[in-house]
């Protein structure tokens, strides 16, 4: 009897781990690595999934575009969430990887709220991050030294930025970020700050820029009037398969995209009234 109490939490325990191996088997949980600006609206998502879908969990992480992209190609994750398409990434096989595209983010410069500017040209920004501007009083604004805050070497919201921005000029060398949330923060605590964020993250703490009189809106990103956005891919390493292509599936739906997307900054991509390719041209309208 003594022995048969001591081996029934043995086999309990068998039985759990037995469970746990077909439960991995069966594909009921998977990870999706890459973006920053696209992970606060990847989070969101599994977290309904996983309430509409008891015991099927969504692993989600940051570490930026080119992280994903490089662990999906690997086969390390099960999607990786880029701000970039594959064809832009060096090191990637983009022939190999499948593009989901879930939403569009408009990317804007953001300030910290006592530089006193409020509108440049597309011209001065860039020479802001070129460091030929220095002092926000050569724009109108106060007598203070320009700080400028960039997103680390992998971030598909620093390629965006600078392809649309530097057009192929590098910025200057200056203090470098993983995360979106970091960058915002830093900029609204530190006096002459300018960095570039996705709309998600802008919030009261810190100040955008209009630029040659656009306004960074969602309504001026669907007609390429605000031309600094991408499109927000997860990347598949081939056709998803089970859980994975169940996921996208949800996430691509009418109910996710026509409420969720919309509510957390981002865009629809059937909002988009134009259409461009990896390259940039606008290949629709």
């Amino acid at each position: 009897m003594k022995k048969l109490k001591l081996l029934l939490p043995v086999l309990g325990l068998a039985v759990l781990l037995s469970g746990c191996a077909k439960w991995i088997d069966r594909g009921e949980s998977i990870t999706a690595v890459g973006s920053s600006a696209l992970q606060p609206l990847v989070e969101t998502v599994a977290e309904s999934y996983q309430t509409e879908n008891p015991g099927k969990f969504v692993n989600v992480q940051g570490g930026g575009s080119g992280t994903g992209l490089s662990q999906v190609q690997s086969g390390a994750v099960d999607i990786g969430n880029s701000d970039l398409f594959a064809e832009e990434k060096s090191g990637i096989d983009a022939k190999a990887l499948v593009d989901h595209k879930v939403a569009v983010v408009g990317i804007t410069p953001i300030v910290n709220k006592k530089v006193g500017v409020s509108a440049i040209s597309m011209e001065e920004l860039k020479k802001l991050f070129t460091g030929e501007i220095k002092n926000w009083k050569e724009l109108g604004g106060k007598d203070q030294a320009v700080v400028i805050l960039n997103r680390a070497s992998g971030s598909g919201t620093r390629s965006t930025f600078e392809k649309w921005v530097l057009d192929g000029e590098s910025a200057i060398q200056a203090q470098e970020q993983d995360s979106s949330g970091m960058v915002r923060q830093i900029v609204a605590d530190t006096p002459g700050a300018i960095s570039y964020v996705a709309f998600s993250y802008v919030t009261d703490e810190v100040a955008t820029l209009k630029i040659d009189g656009v306004e960074p809106t969602d309504e001026n990103v669907t007609t390429n009037e605000w031309t600094i956005w991408a499109y927000e891919h997860m990347y598949t390493k081939g056709k998803p398969t089970e859980l994975t292509d169940e996921f996208l599936a949800y996430i691509l739906s009418d109910e996710i995209q026509n409420n969720i997307v919309g509510e957390l900054g981002y865009i629809p991509v059937s909002q988009m009234k134009v259409e461009r390719d990896w390259e940039g041209n606008i290949i629709s309208e």
